[in-house]
């Protein structure tokens, strides 16, 4: 038998797996780079905070991580692993800083959940219905708060009452052509049909489970209240001059009307409109912008860097 030499000068083939861990590090790179000047004014008001409510403030971060894993395993009766859950949860934090309009986070955990074994469409409806459960409880959250505490902001200086109509015109005017748009088209009203059964089958499913309900519930309405008291605990480090619950509600007002603006984890986007509503809520502007830069620092800048390599370590042990 001779030996087959083969032709010199063939391509390698690319090692796929190894960018993908290089990935999110050079994105972050270049989203830190663009937004230097942030973090170094950010930075600059952390040093004259008070090192206590700081600690509190990054204690409560850290717990949303927990709350965020809590709730995916409540959105799916599959028992997922615990660790790599939770590892998949901070990874997909700084996914979701990245992309935008919460894309990033929503594919790392479908790409998990296929991972771990559960099927596309029924990853795709605990998905659906993480994020539905999470809404409505934010939602739900400040409509208390607010009852409860009327005095709390006042909603006129964030949206005047002459762009109320028009907002809620283009809302609707929205949604109608999104349900004429999937009635017209067949195949995309299959699909959503499809989708739609297995979302509600997937409900009902966890709903039959007591643990699986209270993990979903519990986990989406401590989500939120954990976020706002991160916001507050801030707020205490620099002395403005807001009641916690105050900036409580501010942060759910802030964060729901940004919801839908699509920049990567809302940068800009949050921290224009959490200066106006703290504002709104009573407190001095340069007080309220340095709270938010400093708030902005703990939650997104600081925990972005090891995020990353997180993900791209989860990427090359095919956890995701």
């Amino acid at each position: 038998m001779t030996a087959v030499r083969l032709p010199q000068g063939l391509p390698r083939r690319v090692p796929v797996r190894q960018l993908l861990c290089l990935l999110p590090l050079v994105l972050v790179l270049v989203v830190a780079a663009e937004h230097r000047s942030v973090l170094a004014e950010g930075f600059g008001h952390l040093r004259s905070a008070e090192w206590p409510w700081l600690v509190a403030a990054a204690g409560a971060t850290c717990l949303t991580w927990v709350a965020a894993a809590v709730t995916r395993q409540g959105a799916v009766v599959q028992r997922l692993p615990l660790r790599r859950l939770l590892a998949t949860q901070f990874a997909a934090g700084a996914a979701n800083h990245l992309l935008p309009t919460g894309l990033g986070a929503s594919a790392v955990n479908l790409r998990f959940m296929t991972v771990c074994g559960v099927p596309l469409a029924r990853s795709s409806a605990a998905l659906a219905l993480y994020m539905l459960a999470e809404a409505i409880t934010r939602v739900a959250l400040l409509l208390v708060l607010l009852i409860t505490f009327p005095d709390a902001l006042h909603v006129g200086s964030l949206v005047p009452a002459a762009a109320a109509g028009p907002l809620l015109l283009a809302v609707a005017g929205a949604v109608c052509i999104a349900v004429a748009v999937v009635l017209a088209v067949r195949r995309l009203r299959t699909a959503v049909i499809s989708f739609v059964r297995t979302a509600l089958g997937e409900a009902r499913s966890v709903h039959t489970r007591p643990a699986r309900a209270l993990a979903l519930w519990g986990g989406s309405l401590a989500f939120p209240a954990l976020q706002a008291a991160g916001l507050a605990a801030v707020g205490r480090a620099l002395s403005l001059p807001v009641p916690p619950v105050h900036m409580a509600v501010a942060y759910l007002a802030a964060t729901l009307a940004v919801a839908a603006v699509p920049t990567p984890g809302g940068i800009g986007s949050v921290e224009a409109a959490l200066i106006v509503a703290l504002v709104a809520a009573g407190g001095p502007v340069a007080v309220a912008t340095a709270v938010v830069l400093a708030y902005r620092i703990i939650t997104v800048w600081l925990p972005l860097l090891p995020g990353a390599l997180t993900l791209g370590a989860l990427v090359r042990l095919k956890v995701i």
